[in-house]
């Protein structure tokens, strides 16, 4: 059964190291793995990221077994609504039918916001290094070339977990820690410029330390002796996920990020990935010199497509660089399953005054 990476035990483990209960509901045919959220006054909330994953979709009876048996678990666990990450439009359609359906039937919203990007963006790298590189835009390739020519370097940091000797390990430590440090300084920075809020620096350090080195690297670009940009990556089955990046202003005509992301894409080929996610794009939105195939394929016509100025409009604009004739992949969002009806609505309430205010 493929699973997303947030779908994966790894994840669950670094998700109960920063503090948070973990459940899991799996048979033959369906897989949730379960994080409890926890918010002031209202109280908890099960998530399943990108999930619940289901293998045979046309098994009515046992997709209402799976589904009564994890909306049991919610109440027997206190918990005021189930957050779900529907895959495809079939997907929630039979959660809504047959949530609904049972002893207790439930009610099922759109989430007042969702957990994980609508469209994300992945490209095919299979393809030889030479036809990645002519199938992206030229001022991408340029901008990789321009860093080179910086004599911008790339490496990749893991947490070692196998047997080396104390000497080298307290040195590899020391070098871990360092940046460690240094990507949490970045992340600060990006964090002000792009007026997001960042995760505490603990959520990385627990991160690095817990995931196994042989699944997350950080991957770090050196310019003139100083750490100027970095990237957190996930290397799962047969993806490799850019989870988190970060880089420092003052030194962008250096172009970081571009080698950054040649390098993962290189390293991903190596050991034998044959896609790259990106992570997320808005693209429906967005006015870009994309390909008329892209055009065609988003949601609004091209000559509707409205120029907005937000945190994705950068973003959007870089990662299509990579891959101008690629489509992003598109989810259906988070949708609650409504339990406790009191304290969801609540919830819904003081979301609404939270973004007036």
């Amino acid at each position: 059964m493929q699973k997303d990476f947030l779908q994966s035990d790894e994840w669950m483990e670094f998700q109960e190291s920063v503090g948070r209960k973990t459940f899991h509901v799996s048979d033959e045919n369906f897989w949730a793995n379960i994080v409890e959220h926890k918010l002031p006054i209202v109280g908890k909330y099960f998530y399943i990221p990108r999930g619940p994953i289901f293998q045979n979709q046309n098994d009515n009876l046992k997709c209402k077994i799976f589904l009564n048996n994890l909306i049991k678990l919610a109440r027997e666990n206190n918990m005021g609504w189930i957050r779900i990450d529907a895959a495809s439009e079939k997907i929630l359609e039979i959660i809504k039918n047959f949530a609904g359906a049972g002893l207790a039937p439930v009610q099922i919203m759109k989430a007042p916001h969702d957990m994980q990007p609508r469209e994300i963006f992945v490209i095919d790298i299979s393809k030889s290094e030479e036809e990645l590189l002519a199938e992206m835009k030229a001022k991408t390739r340029y901008n990789i070339k321009l860093s080179q020519k910086h004599n911008v370097s790339v490496k990749a940091i893991s947490n070692f977990q196998f047997p080396i000797s104390n000497e080298i390990k307290n040195q590899d430590d020391k070098n871990f820690k360092f940046h460690i440090d240094e990507f949490i300084k970045l992340v600060k920075i990006t964090s002000q410029r792009n007026k997001i809020t960042a995760h505490s620096d603990d959520y990385y350090r627990k991160m690095l330390e817990t995931v196994s080195p042989e699944i997350l690297k950080l991957y770090v670009a050196e310019y003139q002796g100083k750490v100027i940009a970095a990237n957190l990556m996930i290397f799962y089955g047969n993806t490799c996920v850019y989870l988190h990046g970060a880089s420092d202003d003052e030194y962008r005509n250096a172009m970081a990020p571009y080698l950054l992301q040649w390098q993962a894409i290189k390293d991903a080929k190596e050991v034998g990935c044959t896609k790259y996610d990106m992570g997320g794009v808005k693209i429906s939105n967005f006015q870009f010199p994309i390909s008329k195939k892209i055009q065609n394929s988003i949601r609004q016509p091209a000559d509707k497509i409205q120029n907005f100025s937000n945190s994705w409009t950068g973003i959007t604009k870089f990662k299509l660089g990579f891959s101008p004739e690629t489509k992003p992949v598109e989810f259906m969002g988070s949708y609650d399953i409504i339990l406790n009806r009191k304290k969801y609505f609540l919830y819904r309430f003081l979301q609404c005054v939270k973004n007036i205010f």
